[in-house]
């Protein structure tokens, strides 16, 4: 016997909104990775480590959490696990002029194993104080949208949306963008004009480290608050995909 029509509507309602929701949770981390990555290819370095940073990111996050029982001290050190191993392929890739693919598939292969080794006194254990959804006051009121973006997202979310934007706004309206997107596209112009490509590079890679460390932070912090060998499962080569079909341009 078919259900009736307001019914039927509402279950396509609550289908709809719960894919929703859950896609901007997951895809999150997939955001802070794909950014960083954009800055980085923006000044001329491929970095194919983003799974190894993440992981780093992941470990020591929850890790520091878990040791501090404060949740944005995890994520700030998430953050600098991820900058620390991009300083290694900077280092490796700028200064010593190695085969920045070889690098970065090195970085992958050191992250994921030295992660593993390092989380194997955290494994099954629950973050205690996890990191907590908000809800955005009046947004939230809002049908179908409001329970759709605006309720029960984390903070880290609607953060990296509006990284976004402050990337893409860097990166195309100020004088800095011009310099590192200049530094990608033709070095030697730039050096010409009396400006220095190394340390653009070094910082365009350490950002993008900072924040694919964040975009593993917030998988072990908020969206499965726990550690176990395994947990960044290839979104860090989908973070790299997207930054490239986006043709590196952070709105997109």
């Amino acid at each position: 016997r078919p259900r009736p029509r307001a019914v039927a509507e509402l279950d396509v309602d609550v289908l709809v909104v719960a894919t929703v929701a859950r896609a901007l949770a997951f895809a999150t981390p997939l955001l802070w990775a794909a950014l960083g990555e954009v800055i980085a290819e923006r000044s001329g370095v491929v970095n194919l480590g983003v799974e190894g940073m993440m992981a780093l990111g992941a470990v020591t996050g929850f890790a520091v959490a878990f040791t501090t029982g404060d949740v944005w001290w995890g994520l700030a050190a998430a953050g600098l696990a991820g900058m620390l191993g991009s300083a290694l392929h900077a280092f490796v890739a700028i200064t010593l002029r190695a085969d920045a693919y070889v690098s970065g598939l090195s970085l992958t292969m050191l992250g994921l194993g030295l992660s593993a080794l390092i989380g194997r006194a955290w494994v099954g254990r629950p973050l205690p104080d996890p990191m907590r959804t908000v809800d955005v006051p009046w947004l939230r009121e809002l049908p179908l949208l409001g329970p759709m973006l605006f309720q029960g997202q984390y903070v880290l979310t609607y953060a990296a949306l509006l990284a976004a934007v402050v990337a893409w706004v860097l990166l195309f309206h100020t004088r800095g963008g011009l310099v590192l997107r200049s530094v990608g596209e033709n070095p030697t112009a730039v050096d010409a004009a009396g400006l220095h490509v190394r340390p653009v590079r070094y910082a365009a890679v350490l950002i993008g480290g900072l924040l694919a460390g964040i975009g593993g932070g917030y998988l072990s912090l908020a969206y499965r608050p726990s550690w176990g060998e395994g947990m960044v499962n290839g979104l860090g080569w989908i973070a790299l995909a997207l930054a490239i079909f986006a043709m590196w341009h952070p709105l997109r």
